[in-house]
């Protein structure tokens, strides 16, 4: 209460005791966050103390909101502020507008790169064995507003061209997100793993700074292994890659012209997104562009060869075509972030400024050029319609000839027209320049970019809640027999589940005791999880309870 009317510094979270707390199975996932580095915010923000709400409070808030799928902070209008507020141990949640006030505060300090890399650092503190491979992949975020200026994306979803903007994603081998860097105007994906991405790998563990080791140098294993789909595709680019960085590539291969022989194919079992899987296979050496590959093939039942090519020369064929076929696994990511997360929200208005030395392609060009090809089109559709005027008139009678040349003729004059127009349009468009700078282009159209910072604070969150979630819907699908389908769903169901929450401030512990599901494996699956988390001996941020977690459904339920 002091901190509120007096304003004696940021309120401490105190837990009274609460029955069926809606919502409150979010608690379950408590250890995840913290395990996943939610408080690692705390090494690089800072909110006034005089504030009521801290640090502590607004970013698990802000990952709590995540978890129950309350995609932006107007939602809250529509949920129960008390009942958010008991999760907390404060007596109500931050409003909209508070809430979007703390969000300002951290923008404006610039520190999301910083924490990326923080939190990057700590994932990755003892890498697994395949931490050195990494997915690449963008994802174009369509604008609908209109105080931006921003290029347009080919949104394939949408199979249109659109204002957008691209957001370029690394995800680990296991699918989970590590980090994102975002395109200003119309970047390939070439240039923003040379450019940026591997710039800001390099300042984490996950990538050896320059200059390389002589023993890094001369191995004939790589640092890392980038898999990304055609996209990038240049031969040139994946040996500049190995031979300024020692980073290998996977991809596919684009352009092929030959035919292997279907008895060089073997039969290979291997992994793909964590299943079993059996197929036809095979591996042969091939330069493009200079470059030495090893080339791998996939016959499929139907007699198609899809060719994948490596520069790691160390892992085996079937872990090689494993790893590009899994590439699904961070398009999968995408399209649950969209669902469940609202992965394109925008979260403040505004727009930046971009280097005005920055050179585009001239969009006055590029419409004439649009033009020009639409013309073209309509050329190419006379001429095919005078093709067969010009076969009937070697097979025609002589009373149809008449007739059969006018038609000719008409047709061959507006063909001439068309020609013409073409012409004239081709010199409008010469005299125009292909690129421009964007300090010479117009004011009122000259491209700038949205606000990043807040969207990309906002994406780490969410990437550590990924995560979290992730990691507790592993540990559930070892109890549920048909896994793949259920343990997300399962772990959705807990976070939006009622839990009683019990402090006992003598023997400081916070007992949080979930409500009972909907069938009995769930209910004994909830069981095991919470024997996994109070191993974990949980303290709750800002307090010194220990976290105890328990199920009210009876331990001996019957199918």
């Amino acid at each position: 209460m002091a901190s509120a009317v007096f304003g004696a510094g940021s309120a401490a979270a105190r837990f009274d005791a609460h029955d069926a707390v809606c919502g409150a199975g979010v608690l379950f996932l408590l250890p995840a966050l913290l395990a996943q580095g939610l408080l690692k915010t705390k090494d690089v923000y800072q909110l006034p103390q005089s504030h009521y709400y801290g640090l502590e409070t607004v970013v698990l808030t802000l990952a709590f909101m995540a978890l129950a799928r309350i995609k932006n902070p107007e939602q809250l209008k529509q949920c129960k502020p008390g009942e958010i507020g008991k999760i907390i141990g404060l007596d109500r949640i931050p409003e909209v507008r508070c809430l979007r006030g703390k969000i300002k505060l951290l923008t404006k300090q610039q520190q999301a790169q910083k924490l990326n890399r923080l939190l990057i650092g700590h994932w990755y503190s003892e890498p697994p064995e395949d931490a050195s491979l990494l997915y690449i992949d963008g994802h174009v975020r369509i604008y609908h507003g209109h105080k931006a200026n921003l290029p347009a994306k080919f949104v394939s979803r949408q199979k249109l061209c659109l204002s957008a903007t691209t957001e370029y994603w690394v995800n680990d081998a296991g699918g989970l997100p590590v980090m994102m860097v975002t395109g200003e105007l119309t970047e390939k994906l070439q240039q923003v793993i040379e450019h940026q991405i591997i710039p800001e790998l390099q300042k984490t563990v996950l990538l050896p700074p320059p200059p390389l080791t002589a023993a890094q140098q001369n191995s004939p294993a790589p640092v890392c292994t980038l898999v990304f789909d055609r996209e990038a595709y240049e031969p040139a680019f994946f040996g500049r890659l190995w031979e300024l960085h020692r980073i290998a590539v996977i991809t596919y291969r684009k352009n092929v012209q030959d035919t292997w022989e279907d008895k060089s194919f073997k039969t290979a079992e291997f992994k793909v997104l964590e299943q079993t899987v059996t197929m036809q296979i095979c591996e042969q050496d091939t330069v493009l562009g200079g470059v030495a590959f090893r080339e791998i093939r996939r016959l499929s039942p139907g007699g198609h060869q899809t060719a994948i090519i490596t520069t790691n020369t160390v892992i085996s064929m079937e872990t090689a075509a494993g790893r590009m076929f899994g590439r699904w696994g961070q398009e999968n990511f995408f399209r649950y972030m969209i669902m469940d997360y609202d992965f394109d929200k925008m979260i403040e208005f505004g727009t930046e400024a971009i280097d005005e030395n920055k050179e585009v392609v001239n969009p006055e060009y590029r419409r004439l050029a649009h033009r020009l090809k639409k013309e073209k089109e309509k050329t190419a559709r006379l001429k095919a319609k005078l093709y067969p005027l010009t076969e009937q008139s070697i097979e025609a009678c002589l009373e149809d000839m008449p007739g059969l040349a006018n038609k000719q003729m008409a047709l061959l004059e507006q063909i001439e027209k068309q020609q013409q127009a073409e012409q004239r349009m081709e010199q409008e468009r010469d005299k125009i320049p292909k690129r421009v700078k964007l300090k010479e282009m117009p004011d009122q159209t000259r491209y700038n970019k949205l606000r990043q910072e807040s969207k990309m604070l906002m994406n780490i969150i969410k990437m550590i809640c990924y995560r979290a979630e992730t990691a507790v819907a592993n540990e559930l699908g070892a109890y549920l027999k048909n896994y793949r389908d259920e343990k997300r769903m399962l772990v959705k169901q807990i976070i939006h589940n009622n839990a009683d929450i019990l402090p006992d401030y003598e023997n400081k512990t916070l007992t949080v005791v979930l409500h009972t599901l909907s069938a009995p494996r769930f209910n004994r699956a909830a069981e095991e999880l919470a024997k996994l988390l109070n191993q974990t001996e949980t303290i709750f941020p800002g307090t010194e309870l220990n976290l105890i977690f328990k199920t009210s459904a009876p331990s001996n339920c019957e199918k």
